[in-house]
Protein backbone atom coordinates (compact mmCIF):
# COMPACT_ATOMS: atom_id res chain seq x y z
CA UNK A 1 0.00 0.00 0.00
CA UNK A 2 2.57 2.20 1.07
CA UNK A 3 4.61 1.85 -2.31
CA UNK A 4 1.70 2.46 -4.30
CA UNK A 5 0.67 5.65 -2.58
CA UNK A 6 4.46 6.66 -2.89
CA UNK A 7 4.09 5.84 -6.72
CA UNK A 8 1.34 7.58 -7.39
CA UNK A 9 2.24 10.74 -5.21
CA UNK A 10 5.32 10.42 -7.75
CA UNK A 11 3.56 10.53 -10.67
CA UNK A 12 1.65 13.07 -9.68
CA UNK A 13 4.67 14.98 -8.84
CA UNK A 14 5.80 14.14 -12.35
CA UNK A 15 2.81 15.00 -13.89
CA UNK A 16 2.68 18.48 -12.14
CA UNK A 17 6.18 19.50 -13.47
CA UNK A 18 5.71 18.53 -16.82
CA UNK A 19 2.31 20.38 -17.06
CA UNK A 20 4.58 23.81 -15.55
CA UNK A 21 7.02 22.96 -17.83
CA UNK A 22 4.84 23.40 -20.88
CA UNK A 23 2.77 26.18 -19.06
CA UNK A 24 6.53 27.87 -18.97
CA UNK A 25 7.59 26.82 -22.59
CA UNK A 26 3.86 28.35 -23.90
CA UNK A 27 4.54 31.83 -21.60
CA UNK A 28 8.11 32.15 -23.35
CA UNK A 29 6.93 31.28 -26.54
CA UNK A 30 4.29 34.25 -25.78
CA UNK A 31 7.40 36.41 -24.95
CA UNK A 32 9.25 35.66 -27.98
CA UNK A 33 9.39 38.37 -30.37
CA UNK A 34 7.26 36.49 -33.05
CA UNK A 35 4.23 35.88 -30.83
CA UNK A 36 4.83 39.35 -29.44
CA UNK A 37 4.34 40.56 -33.19
CA UNK A 38 1.27 38.39 -33.80
CA UNK A 39 -0.28 40.06 -30.79
CA UNK A 40 0.61 43.49 -31.77
CA UNK A 41 -1.12 41.92 -35.14
CA UNK A 42 1.43 43.47 -37.54
CA UNK A 43 5.33 42.84 -38.80
CA UNK A 44 7.17 45.12 -37.78
CA UNK A 45 10.64 43.60 -39.23
CA UNK A 46 8.86 43.24 -42.52
CA UNK A 47 8.04 46.88 -42.44
CA UNK A 48 11.65 47.49 -41.89
CA UNK A 49 13.05 44.95 -44.23
CA UNK A 50 10.67 46.71 -46.72
CA UNK A 51 12.01 50.43 -46.45
CA UNK A 52 15.35 49.39 -46.51
CA UNK A 53 15.47 47.36 -49.48
CA UNK A 54 13.19 50.06 -51.28
CA UNK A 55 15.98 52.86 -50.14
CA UNK A 56 18.41 50.35 -51.61
CA UNK A 57 16.38 50.46 -55.38
CA UNK A 58 16.44 54.64 -54.44
CA UNK A 59 19.77 54.63 -54.25
CA UNK A 60 20.30 52.32 -57.35
CA UNK A 61 17.66 54.49 -59.63
CA UNK A 62 17.50 57.67 -58.70
CA UNK A 63 18.59 60.59 -60.09
CA UNK A 64 22.28 61.03 -59.89
CA UNK A 65 23.93 64.54 -59.40
CA UNK A 66 27.12 66.31 -59.23
CA UNK A 67 28.37 66.81 -55.89
CA UNK A 68 31.94 68.04 -55.36
CA UNK A 69 34.10 65.28 -56.90
CA UNK A 70 31.63 62.66 -55.86
CA UNK A 71 27.80 62.21 -56.75
CA UNK A 72 24.83 61.61 -54.64
CA UNK A 73 20.92 60.93 -55.33
CA UNK A 74 18.03 63.54 -55.02
CA UNK A 75 15.77 63.08 -52.19
CA UNK A 76 12.45 62.04 -52.97
CA UNK A 77 9.52 63.14 -50.95
CA UNK A 78 7.31 59.75 -51.57
CA UNK A 79 10.62 57.60 -50.88
CA UNK A 80 13.23 59.67 -48.61
CA UNK A 81 11.40 61.62 -46.52
CA UNK A 82 9.07 59.31 -45.19
CA UNK A 83 11.80 57.01 -44.57
CA UNK A 84 13.76 59.58 -42.81
CA UNK A 85 10.65 59.89 -40.37
CA UNK A 86 10.07 56.45 -39.60
CA UNK A 87 13.16 53.95 -40.10
CA UNK A 88 14.47 55.50 -36.60
CA UNK A 89 11.16 55.13 -34.94
CA UNK A 90 11.02 51.56 -36.03
CA UNK A 91 14.32 50.99 -34.88
CA UNK A 92 13.52 52.17 -31.33
CA UNK A 93 10.21 50.11 -31.34
CA UNK A 94 12.45 47.18 -31.95
CA UNK A 95 15.28 48.32 -29.20
CA UNK A 96 18.12 48.47 -31.85
CA UNK A 97 21.30 50.00 -31.61
CA UNK A 98 22.37 49.56 -35.12
CA UNK A 99 21.65 52.74 -37.35
CA UNK A 100 20.60 51.11 -41.15
CA UNK A 101 23.57 52.08 -43.33
CA UNK A 102 20.63 53.56 -46.03
CA UNK A 103 20.34 56.15 -42.81
CA UNK A 104 24.03 56.73 -42.65
CA UNK A 105 24.33 57.12 -46.67
CA UNK A 106 20.95 59.52 -46.23
CA UNK A 107 22.96 61.90 -43.98
CA UNK A 108 26.52 61.34 -45.59
CA UNK A 109 25.17 62.35 -49.15
CA UNK A 110 23.23 65.80 -47.15
CA UNK A 111 26.11 66.23 -45.70
CA UNK A 112 28.19 66.28 -48.93
CA UNK A 113 25.34 68.24 -50.48
CA UNK A 114 25.34 71.13 -47.75
CA UNK A 115 29.07 71.33 -48.09
CA UNK A 116 29.03 72.30 -51.49
CA UNK A 117 26.40 74.77 -51.72
CA UNK A 118 26.55 77.24 -54.86
CA UNK A 119 29.32 74.79 -56.63
CA UNK A 120 26.65 71.33 -56.98
CA UNK A 121 24.41 70.63 -59.51
CA UNK A 122 21.05 71.30 -58.92
CA UNK A 123 18.00 68.76 -58.96
CA UNK A 124 17.22 70.54 -62.32
CA UNK A 125 18.38 73.18 -64.23
CA UNK A 126 17.16 72.94 -67.52
CA UNK A 127 15.23 76.36 -66.76
CA UNK A 128 15.25 79.57 -64.50
CA UNK A 129 12.30 78.46 -63.03
CA UNK A 130 13.30 74.98 -62.01
CA UNK A 131 16.32 76.50 -60.71
CA UNK A 132 14.36 78.89 -58.06
CA UNK A 133 12.39 75.77 -57.39
CA UNK A 134 15.38 73.47 -56.39
CA UNK A 135 16.95 75.51 -54.48
CA UNK A 136 13.72 75.74 -52.00
CA UNK A 137 13.08 72.08 -52.12
CA UNK A 138 16.15 71.02 -51.65
CA UNK A 139 16.99 73.32 -48.88
CA UNK A 140 13.97 72.26 -47.11
CA UNK A 141 15.05 68.60 -47.37
CA UNK A 142 18.57 68.81 -46.64
CA UNK A 143 17.36 70.79 -43.37
CA UNK A 144 14.42 68.24 -42.53
CA UNK A 145 17.44 65.02 -42.93
CA UNK A 146 19.75 66.43 -40.92
CA UNK A 147 17.90 68.19 -38.06
CA UNK A 148 16.53 64.70 -37.47
CA UNK A 149 19.74 63.30 -37.67
CA UNK A 150 20.69 65.40 -34.86
CA UNK A 151 18.16 64.60 -32.64
CA UNK A 152 18.24 60.56 -33.86
CA UNK A 153 22.21 61.00 -32.34
CA UNK A 154 20.62 63.12 -29.16
CA UNK A 155 22.63 66.64 -30.13
CA UNK A 156 21.24 69.28 -28.01
CA UNK A 157 22.62 72.06 -30.65
CA UNK A 158 23.02 71.52 -34.39
CA UNK A 159 26.18 69.83 -35.88
CA UNK A 160 27.65 72.07 -38.51
CA UNK A 161 26.48 70.61 -41.22
CA UNK A 162 22.72 71.31 -39.84
CA UNK A 163 23.78 74.80 -38.91
CA UNK A 164 24.88 75.17 -42.62
CA UNK A 165 21.40 73.47 -44.06
CA UNK A 166 19.35 75.77 -41.84
CA UNK A 167 21.52 79.13 -42.98
CA UNK A 168 20.59 77.89 -46.31
CA UNK A 169 17.00 77.18 -45.84
CA UNK A 170 16.65 80.58 -44.45
CA UNK A 171 18.33 82.40 -47.45
CA UNK A 172 16.00 80.88 -49.75
CA UNK A 173 13.31 81.56 -48.32
CA UNK A 174 10.56 83.93 -49.73
CA UNK A 175 9.07 86.89 -48.77
CA UNK A 176 6.04 85.43 -47.98
CA UNK A 177 7.30 82.94 -45.88
CA UNK A 178 7.38 79.69 -47.59
CA UNK A 179 9.78 78.44 -50.16
CA UNK A 180 10.19 77.72 -54.13
CA UNK A 181 8.88 73.93 -54.87
CA UNK A 182 9.28 71.55 -57.80
CA UNK A 183 6.53 71.72 -59.59
CA UNK A 184 5.99 69.00 -62.72
CA UNK A 185 2.15 68.92 -61.86
CA UNK A 186 2.48 65.69 -60.52
CA UNK A 187 0.32 65.18 -57.05
CA UNK A 188 0.57 65.08 -54.06
CA UNK A 189 4.50 66.13 -54.06
CA UNK A 190 5.35 68.17 -56.78
CA UNK A 191 2.50 70.58 -58.19
CA UNK A 192 1.60 74.14 -57.37
CA UNK A 193 -0.15 72.96 -53.93
CA UNK A 194 3.55 71.67 -53.22
CA UNK A 195 4.60 74.90 -52.16
CA UNK A 196 2.25 74.80 -49.24
CA UNK A 197 3.08 71.23 -48.42
CA UNK A 198 7.10 71.98 -48.31
CA UNK A 199 5.93 74.72 -45.60
CA UNK A 200 4.62 72.13 -43.49
CA UNK A 201 7.78 69.99 -44.06
CA UNK A 202 10.01 73.49 -43.10
CA UNK A 203 7.47 73.69 -39.75
CA UNK A 204 7.97 70.28 -39.11
CA UNK A 205 11.57 70.38 -39.34
CA UNK A 206 11.40 73.52 -37.14
CA UNK A 207 9.12 72.39 -34.29
CA UNK A 208 11.48 69.09 -33.88
CA UNK A 209 14.48 70.81 -32.39
CA UNK A 210 13.42 73.78 -31.18
CA UNK A 211 16.50 74.49 -28.92
CA UNK A 212 18.59 74.37 -31.94
CA UNK A 213 16.99 78.14 -31.95
CA UNK A 214 17.74 81.40 -29.95
CA UNK A 215 14.99 83.69 -29.74
CA UNK A 216 17.69 86.33 -29.81
CA UNK A 217 18.87 86.01 -33.15
CA UNK A 218 16.45 88.46 -34.76
CA UNK A 219 16.80 86.60 -38.33
CA UNK A 220 15.95 83.02 -37.37
CA UNK A 221 12.56 84.81 -35.50
CA UNK A 222 11.64 86.78 -38.49
CA UNK A 223 12.26 83.80 -40.65
CA UNK A 224 10.01 81.72 -38.30
CA UNK A 225 7.26 84.55 -37.93
CA UNK A 226 7.01 85.29 -41.94
CA UNK A 227 6.10 80.93 -42.19
CA UNK A 228 3.69 80.83 -39.26
CA UNK A 229 1.86 83.79 -41.14
CA UNK A 230 1.94 82.33 -44.09
CA UNK A 231 0.90 78.72 -42.95
CA UNK A 232 -2.07 80.47 -41.32
CA UNK A 233 -2.82 82.71 -44.01
CA UNK A 234 -3.02 80.20 -46.66
CA UNK A 235 -4.46 77.54 -44.24
CA UNK A 236 -8.58 77.64 -45.43
CA UNK A 237 -7.70 77.61 -49.53
CA UNK A 238 -5.77 74.22 -48.83
CA UNK A 239 -6.60 70.31 -49.77
CA UNK A 240 -7.41 68.36 -46.36
CA UNK A 241 -4.09 66.21 -47.71
CA UNK A 242 -2.17 69.45 -47.15
CA UNK A 243 -3.80 70.68 -44.32
CA UNK A 244 -3.41 67.14 -42.70
CA UNK A 245 0.42 67.89 -43.15
CA UNK A 246 -0.50 71.20 -40.92
CA UNK A 247 -2.11 69.09 -38.56
CA UNK A 248 1.14 67.21 -37.70
CA UNK A 249 2.66 70.09 -38.08
CA UNK A 250 1.32 71.67 -35.19
CA UNK A 251 1.52 68.52 -33.17
CA UNK A 252 4.71 70.06 -32.54
CA UNK A 253 4.58 73.69 -33.13
CA UNK A 254 0.80 74.18 -31.34
CA UNK A 255 0.08 77.86 -32.35
CA UNK A 256 -0.09 77.03 -36.10
CA UNK A 257 -3.29 76.06 -35.76
CA UNK A 258 -5.94 77.30 -32.67
CA UNK A 259 -8.31 75.16 -31.10
CA UNK A 260 -11.09 76.00 -33.26
CA UNK A 261 -9.26 75.24 -36.38
CA UNK A 262 -7.75 72.19 -34.81
CA UNK A 263 -11.33 70.61 -33.93
CA UNK A 264 -12.92 71.35 -37.08
CA UNK A 265 -9.79 69.68 -39.16
CA UNK A 266 -10.21 66.65 -37.16
CA UNK A 267 -13.68 66.24 -37.09
CA UNK A 268 -13.17 66.49 -41.19
CA UNK A 269 -10.39 64.09 -41.44
CA UNK A 270 -12.84 61.70 -39.60
CA UNK A 271 -15.45 62.84 -41.92
CA UNK A 272 -13.39 60.93 -44.65
CA UNK A 273 -13.13 57.76 -43.18
CA UNK A 274 -14.91 55.41 -45.28
CA UNK A 275 -16.68 52.29 -43.93
CA UNK A 276 -14.05 50.06 -43.49
CA UNK A 277 -12.03 52.11 -41.30
CA UNK A 278 -9.58 53.68 -43.94
CA UNK A 279 -8.92 56.12 -45.41
CA UNK A 280 -8.25 56.78 -48.99
CA UNK A 281 -5.50 59.97 -50.11
CA UNK A 282 -7.27 59.98 -52.98
CA UNK A 283 -10.46 61.72 -51.64
CA UNK A 284 -7.42 63.80 -49.03
CA UNK A 285 -7.16 65.97 -52.06
CA UNK A 286 -8.56 69.36 -54.45
CA UNK A 287 -6.10 67.32 -56.99
CA UNK A 288 -5.10 70.32 -59.82
CA UNK A 289 -2.14 69.12 -61.08
CA UNK A 290 -1.50 72.55 -61.68
CA UNK A 291 -3.38 73.47 -63.93
CA UNK A 292 -5.32 76.76 -63.43
CA UNK A 293 -8.22 75.83 -64.42
CA UNK A 294 -10.70 73.00 -65.09
CA UNK A 295 -11.25 70.08 -66.14
CA UNK A 296 -8.66 69.09 -63.66
CA UNK A 297 -6.84 65.85 -65.43
CA UNK A 298 -4.05 63.84 -64.29
CA UNK A 299 -1.19 63.59 -66.74
CA UNK A 300 -2.04 60.44 -67.90
CA UNK A 301 -4.44 57.25 -67.26
CA UNK A 302 -5.49 56.08 -63.74
CA UNK A 303 -7.05 52.58 -62.41
CA UNK A 304 -9.70 54.54 -60.48
CA UNK A 305 -11.25 50.78 -59.02
CA UNK A 306 -7.63 50.93 -57.00
CA UNK A 307 -7.44 55.14 -56.12
CA UNK A 308 -11.52 54.58 -54.36
CA UNK A 309 -10.26 51.94 -51.61
CA UNK A 310 -8.57 53.07 -48.15
CA UNK A 311 -4.79 52.68 -49.00
CA UNK A 312 -1.95 53.21 -46.52
CA UNK A 313 -1.12 56.39 -46.79
CA UNK A 314 -4.36 57.81 -46.64
CA UNK A 315 -5.17 55.87 -43.55
CA UNK A 316 -1.18 56.45 -42.08
CA UNK A 317 -0.59 59.96 -42.49
CA UNK A 318 -4.10 60.47 -41.00
CA UNK A 319 -4.59 58.42 -38.10
CA UNK A 320 -0.62 59.13 -37.20
CA UNK A 321 -1.53 63.72 -37.57
CA UNK A 322 -4.83 62.63 -35.42
CA UNK A 323 -2.60 60.79 -32.77
CA UNK A 324 -0.08 64.03 -33.01
CA UNK A 325 -2.67 66.23 -32.15
CA UNK A 326 -3.88 64.32 -29.17
CA UNK A 327 -6.64 61.93 -30.49
CA UNK A 328 -6.40 58.93 -28.44
CA UNK A 329 -6.39 56.02 -29.49
CA UNK A 330 -9.65 54.97 -28.31
CA UNK A 331 -11.31 57.42 -29.82
CA UNK A 332 -13.16 55.40 -32.53
CA UNK A 333 -12.04 56.89 -35.71
CA UNK A 334 -7.88 56.15 -34.50
CA UNK A 335 -9.00 52.45 -33.34
CA UNK A 336 -10.48 51.89 -36.57
CA UNK A 337 -8.22 53.27 -38.60
CA UNK A 338 -5.50 51.16 -36.93
CA UNK A 339 -7.79 47.80 -36.90
CA UNK A 340 -7.58 48.70 -40.97
CA UNK A 341 -3.74 49.41 -40.93
CA UNK A 342 -3.16 45.62 -38.94
CA UNK A 343 -5.40 44.21 -41.62
CA UNK A 344 -3.81 45.12 -44.42
CA UNK A 345 -0.03 44.54 -44.49
CA UNK A 346 -0.01 42.08 -47.00
CA UNK A 347 2.50 40.19 -49.45
CA UNK A 348 3.87 42.07 -52.06
CA UNK A 349 5.40 40.65 -55.27
CA UNK A 350 7.00 43.33 -57.58
CA UNK A 351 9.62 42.06 -60.15
CA UNK A 352 11.95 39.59 -58.44
CA UNK A 353 11.13 41.14 -54.76
CA UNK A 354 8.55 40.35 -52.04
CA UNK A 355 7.30 42.46 -49.53
CA UNK A 356 5.22 42.34 -46.47
CA UNK A 357 3.83 45.88 -46.43
CA UNK A 358 0.88 48.41 -47.39
CA UNK A 359 -0.20 49.80 -50.69
CA UNK A 360 -0.80 53.33 -52.05
CA UNK A 361 -1.12 53.59 -55.98
CA UNK A 362 -0.58 57.02 -57.84
CA UNK A 363 -2.56 59.94 -58.79
CA UNK A 364 -1.17 60.69 -61.56
CA UNK A 365 -0.40 56.98 -63.81
CA UNK A 366 -1.82 53.75 -63.80
CA UNK A 367 1.47 52.30 -62.59
CA UNK A 368 -0.02 48.76 -61.99
CA UNK A 369 -0.10 47.63 -65.48
CA UNK A 370 3.29 47.87 -67.22
CA UNK A 371 3.61 50.57 -69.75
CA UNK A 372 6.93 53.15 -69.54
CA UNK A 373 5.62 54.43 -66.02
CA UNK A 374 5.10 51.13 -64.34
CA UNK A 375 8.63 49.59 -64.16
CA UNK A 376 8.84 47.38 -60.92
CA UNK A 377 10.97 50.07 -59.07
CA UNK A 378 8.63 53.07 -59.17
CA UNK A 379 5.53 51.20 -59.16
CA UNK A 380 6.15 50.86 -55.44
CA UNK A 381 6.36 55.32 -55.20
CA UNK A 382 3.64 55.90 -53.00
CA UNK A 383 3.77 52.55 -51.48
CA UNK A 384 6.86 53.89 -49.97
CA UNK A 385 5.24 56.89 -47.95
CA UNK A 386 2.35 54.10 -47.24
CA UNK A 387 4.16 52.05 -45.14
CA UNK A 388 6.34 54.58 -43.47
CA UNK A 389 3.14 56.32 -42.03
CA UNK A 390 1.38 53.04 -41.28
CA UNK A 391 4.61 52.08 -39.45
CA UNK A 392 4.14 55.53 -37.62
CA UNK A 393 0.90 55.77 -36.57
CA UNK A 394 1.04 51.54 -35.40
CA UNK A 395 3.89 52.92 -33.23
CA UNK A 396 1.88 56.02 -32.23
CA UNK A 397 -0.72 53.95 -30.46
CA UNK A 398 1.87 51.41 -28.53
Amino acid sequence: MYSARAHLRSSIAITLAFVALQIGLMTLRAQSPDNQQASRGWDREGAVKYLDERMEVWFANAKRLRTGETQTVCVSCHTTVPYVLARPALRRALRSNSVAPQEVRIVEEATRRVESYGAHQLLYDHTESKKTESLGTEAVLDALILVNADIVQGRREPSIPTQKALKQMWATQRTDGAWDWLDFGLEPFETVDGVYYGATLAALTLGSAPGFFSRHDHDIVAGITKLHAYLKANYADQSLFNRAWLLLAAGRVHELLNDKQKGALIAELQARQRDDGGWAVGSLGRWRWSKASEPFRPPGTTDQSLLEKSDGYGTGLVVYALRQAGVPVNNRSVSRGLDWLRANQKDVEIGERRWHAWRTHSLNFDREHGGDKGEPWRRMFMSDSATAFAALALLSAE
